[in-house]
């Protein structure tokens, strides 16, 4: 789940470590990442299509971004060291208090307006902890706790969502209305009452971030339009300039996995 790149090369910008959240949390919390900087860095969003949490443990900006299929540039998006937690549909209402995610989509909302006093206490719980992987752990204490799975869900979404986001890019909105046994009229309708987005945007960005994945641990842009369901490197030159407004070359350059300082 890459969430942002820096906004311009900057020495040492962003090394970042990825975390898994417990099992009992894998319904409704997608991944953890880690990030660090020597000063605070003004970030381009990528196009992603979950909800993310972005808790800056220096206090720069804590927000809550939503769904996008566009990048977003400046504002008050600045950050220095801190973790984001992507969430899935599901998640959105169970762990922001019945929050629902199209009312995130296209936003960056603070952090403070969802969770309020929580916020700084929770980058200051998070802050004392001497690594990022026990920080990982108290994310997953501290969201356990938060925890409302009985708030109520659309269990059409939910399904379509996931096969949608583990599809390797390939997956057909109509196959996939059809394999839950609806239409695509009924899902599209439902997508955008619950996510503020179309099932097929979801789709492209899912195929999107598979490949700004790859280009991440340093595959081959040829491996990586094929292994994320391009038909070929051109077609994945053009998607990325669409979605990013960047080549292929020059999201590589900004996104090549480090490993996050210790602390």
């Amino acid at each position: 789940m890459i969430h942002s790149i820096p906004a311009a090369p900057v020495p040492a910008a962003c090394r970042t470590t990825v975390g898994r959240p417990h099992p009992r949390l894998r319904r409704h919390v997608l991944a953890y990442s880690a990030f660090s900087a020597i000063a605070p860095v003004a970030h381009r969003l990528l196009p992603i299509n979950v909800p993310v949490l972005v808790v800056d443990l220096t206090g720069e900006c804590r927000v809550a971004t939503g769904p996008r299929s566009t990048p977003g540039l400046g504002g008050p998006d600045r950050w220095r060291r801190g973790v984001t937690v992507g969430l899935t549909p599901a998640g959105v209402s169970a762990l922001l208090g019945g929050v629902p995610p199209r009312e995130l989509a296209g936003r960056a909302v603070p952090l403070a307006d969802l969770l309020g006093r929580d916020d700084a206490a929770l980058a200051e719980h998070l802050a004392e902890a001497p690594t990022w992987a026990a920080r990982f752990r108290r994310l997953d204490t501290w969201l356990t706790a938060r925890l409302d799975p009985d708030l109520p869900e659309d269990p059409l979404v939910t399904a379509a969502w996931w096969r949608l986001q583990r599809s390797t890019g390939r997956a057909r909105v109509g196959a996939v209305a059809a394999g839950l046994g609806v239409g695509r009229r009924r899902l599209e309708v439902a997508f955008q009452r619950v996510l503020g987005l179309s099932p097929g945007t979801v789709a492209r960005i899912a195929r999107f971030q598979r490949a700004v994945g790859l280009v991440a641990t340093g595959a081959a842009l040829s491996r990586a339009a094929t292994d994320a369901g391009y038909a070929d490197q051109p077609h994945l030159t053009r998607d990325m300039r669409a979605l990013a407004g960047l080549t292929p070359g020059s999201l590589r350059a900004f996104v090549q996995d480090r490993p996050a300082a210790r602390a």
